[in-house]
């Protein structure tokens, strides 16, 4: 259960009743929950996975002290017949799994974890050796986290960006995003687009209806929670061609195809 009261008396009701209840402990303020640890000082609230990892690198015993600065190579594209299948995949598919989770409070891996995720029905040794880079990559960066200010504004801002064609075996697009309020992020994503994208105009503008469909779900999120949302959000792509077909759809043959994308993102402005 959640409380959102900022009330202190009110809360310790609630928590009375609670034990009158149910059989319960309180353990205080949160600091430790289901592997996130958070912290709290007067300038805000740090959340992170260290002890997490710090398991997760000795459940995969890696061989050396090596890290990395990066958690994939750049430009690099996997294939599925990439190496000699990996005589037992659970090894895999356990540390691929446990990354996923991890990505709740580590958004640098999101995009690694995402190509990764995509072969754990029959992993490689290919695949598997750029998993260890992404653990190798973990263990020199174990202690950042995400950082979220008190006194930060309640403006949202996001971010969307597109890569076209990227996958070499359907030629799918990824759509990435992120999401700010204020000075704190508080969301982002990496997924394959579900269609085919003939242009990388047609990946971008793609990739800023989701995010559009995001943001407006998550400014009616805010007014349920009584935050007062009147500004514009801000969203910043770096496609200008994507960003003038938003702002005017035209109905020529070069558009036509992904129109409705436009126009769902113009009617949300």
């Amino acid at each position: 259960m959640i409380i959102t009261s900022d009330d202190p008396e009110y809360i310790a009701f609630v928590k009375a009743r609670l034990c009158d209840q149910f059989l319960m402990s309180d353990l205080g303020p949160l600091r430790y929950f289901l592997g996130i640890e958070v912290s709290s000082t007067s300038d805000g609230f740090s959340i992170s996975q260290e002890k997490y990892i710090q398991d997760l690198l000795a459940r995969a015993a890696l061989a050396d002290e090596r890290t990395v600065e990066t958690p994939m190579e750049l430009h690099v594209k996997l294939h599925p017949t990439d190496g000699d299948p990996l005589p037992d995949p659970t090894r895999y598919r356990h540390l691929v799994g446990s990354l996923v989770y991890l990505a709740v409070t580590r958004p640098d891996i999101s995009y690694p974890v995402h190509i990764l995720s995509q072969f754990v029905s029959a992993p490689t040794t290919i695949h598997y050796g750029h998993l260890l880079r992404v653990l190798r990559y973990l263990r020199g960066t174990i202690t950042r986290r995400l950082f979220f200010p008190r006194s930060s504004s309640l403006q949202l801002q996001c971010y969307s960006d597109a890569t076209w064609a990227n996958d070499p075996t359907d030629r799918r697009s990824l759509s990435a995003y992120c999401m700010f309020l204020g000075g704190s992020l508080v969301a982002w994503k990496t997924k394959k687009q579900v269609a085919v994208s003939r242009s990388s105009v047609e990946a971008e503008l793609r990739a800023m209806a989701s995010v559009t469909a995001e943001v407006t779900w998550l400014r009616w999120l805010l007014a349920d929670f009584g935050v007062s949302v009147t500004t514009p959000t801000l969203l910043l792509s770096d496609s200008t061609c994507a960003i003038s077909i938003a702002r005017d759809p035209v109905k020529h043959e070069l558009t036509k195809h992904i129109c409705v994308d436009a126009f769902y993102t113009r009617a949300q402005v």
